[in-house]
């Protein structure tokens, strides 16, 4: 398996988060650390979208890649949840609901995939909304400051991550319907 660029944007992800995570135990003041957190996080999360594009745009589409990019995110969210938990800027609940979810999903993907019914569980628009939702909560957190002097960014970014709880949910109870029909089958229903 060769290394192409969309491959290393995606494997990028994976390698960020301990060098988000360190930020917080360096020397450095508080706010620098945060600024800085926040910063290499909208960075690698953009290499989401980037690492798609390039691999459509160039032609190296491939299934690891398939298989990688949601993997990355997933431990970059949950990773960075965790984070945020540990600094006590979020509750300890709303990250359970949100890797709990990736969890059952992931494991659901997995399922429907031996059975041979992955298009029940494809990625859907509400599962979308919920992943942009995070991606913009999570930097508010990090930031944790004053946005240009106004606005604390923390209760923005919590309320932003509720709501993404809720997609969260709606997207698994979503998705579990639709695979409901297969695991009947599956369970001789």
């Amino acid at each position: 398996m060769p290394l192409t660029l969309p491959t290393l944007l995606t494997l990028s992800r994976i390698v960020a988060i301990p060098v988000i995570v360190a930020l917080f135990y360096l020397p450095i003041s508080p706010a620098c650390a945060n600024l800085l957190a926040t910063v290499l996080f909208i960075l690698f999360a953009v290499t989401d979208w980037l690492d798609g594009y390039l691999a459509r745009r160039m032609g190296l589409t491939s299934a690891f890649g398939a298989f990688l990019d949601p993997v990355a995110d997933k431990f970059l969210v949950c990773a960075t949840l965790l984070l945020l938990v540990h600094l006590q800027r979020i509750d300890v609940f709303v990250a359970l609901i949100i890797i709990g979810r990736e969890i059952a999903i992931s494991a659901l993907r997995e399922w429907m995939a031996q059975i041979g019914a992955t298009k029940s569980v494809a990625v859907h628009m509400i599962g979308k909304v919920k992943t942009t939702v995070q991606m913009v909560a999570i930097p508010f957190l990090l930031f944790d400051a004053a946005l240009l002097g106004v606005i604390h960014t923390r209760p923005l970014g919590q309320i932003l991550l509720w709501i993404a709880a809720i997609l969260t949910i709606w997207s698994m109870v979503f998705y579990m319907r639709k695979a409901a029909h297969a695991i009947k089958a599956q369970l001789g229903h």
